[in-house]
Parts: C-alpha cells; sequence; structure tokens
C-alpha cells in the first residue's frame, strides 16, 4: 500500500515535460485561467493521468487549498486501493 500512496505522491509532484524519458508522464499545471475551470481541469487531469500511470489506485476525490487571491492552487487527492 506505500507503495502505491509513493507512486501516487510522485505523479502529483511531477509536471508534464519534466521526465526526460516520458514527456506525457505527470500533469499540466493552469496559468493565467479562472479558479473555477482550473480546479475543473486539475482534478480531471489528475484523474486521469493516476488512473493511466497508477492503476491500482482509485481516485475518490480532489480537493483544492488555496484561492485565487493568493493565486495559488494546491491539490490534495483522496485514493482507494483497488483490490
Amino acid at each position: 500500500m506505500e507503495e502505491i500512496l509513493q507512486n501516487v505522491a510522485f505523479i502529483m509532484s511531477t509536471s508534464i515535460m519534466s521526465c526526460p524519458l516520458d514527456r506525457a508522464f505527470g500533469w499540466k499545471t493552469e496559468i493565467d485561467t479562472p479558479i473555477h475551470i482550473a480546479k475543473a481541469r486539475i482534478a480531471s487531469q489528475l484523474t486521469e493521468v493516476i488512473h493511466t500511470f497508477e492503476p491500482r489506485a482509485v481516485v475518490n476525490e480532489v480537493l483544492f487549498d488555496g484561492d485565487g487571491l493568493e493565486a495559488k492552487l494546491i491539490p490534495k487527492v483522496k485514493v482507494s486501493i483497488r483490490e
């Protein structure tokens, strides 16, 4: 179980195009996008990329810390382990 959670954390900490041998690995951050649209896009991207690169994890919920006034959105993903 720790391995799966570590993989999910690694996926979330990796920006797309930053992994030399797999440019599709990671997710794209949203810049200059309205908050409600950015939240939807980030949640969708994280769900898709976690499903693609760590199929043993199931995304249950994506929550966000921060707000538009701080110009920060910090995603928090709740996952369960597929049996």
